[in-house]
């Protein structure tokens, strides 16, 4: 056996003509570091919507082009998914990562209250299509590179997606604070940002690949190829996005997933006003908890994804729905700052961590061939969930900052949630020949 054969399947180097698997996997963080910047659309807002800022949006304006944006993230995930399934990953993530970079680029245009359409097109529509298109590819491609570890390693890119705002974030309100016309027009920050995607977004797409038909990777300790890489799932074959539609477990999947984002991103919502209102931090105090919580949302992602291997998918989404539960009940009776940090803290590791195992609950459930688009279909979990869950608790917290109610209602909605992974079992083989 040669050399290179036989490095492919330690899986450790260079598989026949397509490259290296470690060089593929921080490829894909790479694209996830740039495309997951879009969560750092707070310290715009924020920047927008201060002295001495000359486009004068008001508060509910300057969530616009951000909620766009994770509106549109669905559909480019979806096309995305499909388009890479058929022509391969890496023309799929180029073209995502230059619309996204585009989009943000288009943006630093806007100058004034008007231009809100500008920003809205450029950050919202062409930068969240773009990165649905870019953010789905690594996910899928890197279950086909890493069948013996595929939870930690979709956790892994996945968490370069949650780390991109905590990189972003300092950077854009450096350069804001430290130039008075970028304070007067905060988005010609965008600029520079913009092309700073480009090229870590191209350079990460570049080296995007499938592996070779057949791929495998060889045990440690002695096992066999055939032991070490398990089946693509219960049923023994990989399911077209047609198939996997029509059984339930798509869809008992899809709420899942739902559920985990609602209930994380209600925390998140209002996390600011929650930390002074609630534990008596002071505005900066809040500011930087919010920061500090995107540490854990992408560590998260890893952490869940690589209990997820050991323990296995479904026990892992009963604790990150049941934690996240019981945290939410408790936030509104959080007696200090350290309480009120830990239980912040447990919210955004398991909404990080929803994102890091269900991928490869996917590809355990329905095969990873065509991970791409019935992980892309998925995803309208996040859309549906990132619009309920900030809608939701802000219509019961009202007015009269009744919080104990709010994040009572969706600690009840996790918890209860905790329950569907128990019925979640991947399809067996008569109920795939059905399909």
């Amino acid at each position: 056996m040669s050399t290179t054969r036989t490095r492919e399947h330690e899986g450790e180097g260079l598989a026949t003509g397509t490259g290296n698997r470690w060089l593929v996997l921080a490829g894909g963080v790479l694209v996830q570091l740039a495309i997951g910047a879009v969560y750092a659309w707070s310290t715009f807002s924020k920047a927008i919507q201060a002295e001495p800022s000359a486009l004068e949006l008001s508060k509910v304006q300057s969530t616009i082009p951000f909620t766009v944006a994770i509106g549109m993230i669905f559909i480019g995930a979806f096309l995305g998914g499909r388009i890479q399934d058929r022509r391969g990953p890496r023309v799929v993530a180029l073209v995502g990562v230059t619309i996204y970079s585009i989009g943000i680029m288009l943006a630093s245009l806007a100058r004034d209250a008007g231009d809100l359409w500008l920003l809205t097109l450029g950050y919202g529509i062409l930068g969240g299509f773009g990165l649905g298109l870019a953010y789905i590819v690594p996910i899928a491609m890197l279950q086909k590179w890493f069948p013996d570890k595929r939870g930690l390693i979709t956790g892994i890119a996945v968490g370069g997606f949650g780390f991109g705002a905590v990189i972003t974030s300092p950077v854009a309100q450096g350069m804001i604070a430290g130039s008075a016309d970028y304070q007067r027009y905060p988005t010609k920050v965008f600029l520079w940002l913009g092309m700073a995607y480009l090229v870590a977004g191209l350079l990460g797409a570049s080296v995007f690949r499938n592996p070779p038909e057949g791929y495998t990777v060889a045990a440690k300790a002695g096992l066999d190829a055939a032991a070490s890489t398990k089946k693509a799932n219960a049923a023994g074959r990989d399911f077209t996005p047609q198939e996997a539609l029509r059984t339930p477990q798509w869809y008992i999947l899809m709420f899942i997933l739902t559920i985990s984002v609602t209930a994380g991103i209600s925390l998140i919502s209002v996390a600011a006003g929650t930390a002074t209102d609630v534990a008596g931090f002071s505005a900066a105090g809040a500011a930087t908890l919010v920061g500090i919580m995107g540490l854990f949302n992408g560590g998260g992602r890893i952490l869940w994804a690589a209990v997820s291997d050991r323990i296995g998918r479904r026990p892992a989404f009963v604790g990150i729905l049941a934690l996240q539960g019981l945290a939410l009940l408790a936030i509104p009776h959080a007696g200090s700052a350290v309480a009120f940090y830990v239980l912040c803290a447990l919210v955004y590791t398991c909404y990080g961590g929803g994102f890091g195992t269900m991928p490869s609950t996917a590809g355990d459930f329905f095969g990873v061939k065509h991970a791409g688009a019935i992980y892309g279909l998925m995803l309208v979990g996040w859309s549906i969930g990132g619009i309920v869950g900030p809608l939701l608790i802000s219509g019961l917290i009202g007015e009269d900052e009744a919080y104990t109610r709010g994040f009572t209602v969706v600690g009840l909605i996790a918890l209860i949630g905790a329950a569907l992974p128990l019925i979640a079992r991947p399809p067996k083989k008569e109920e795939a020949a059905r399909a």
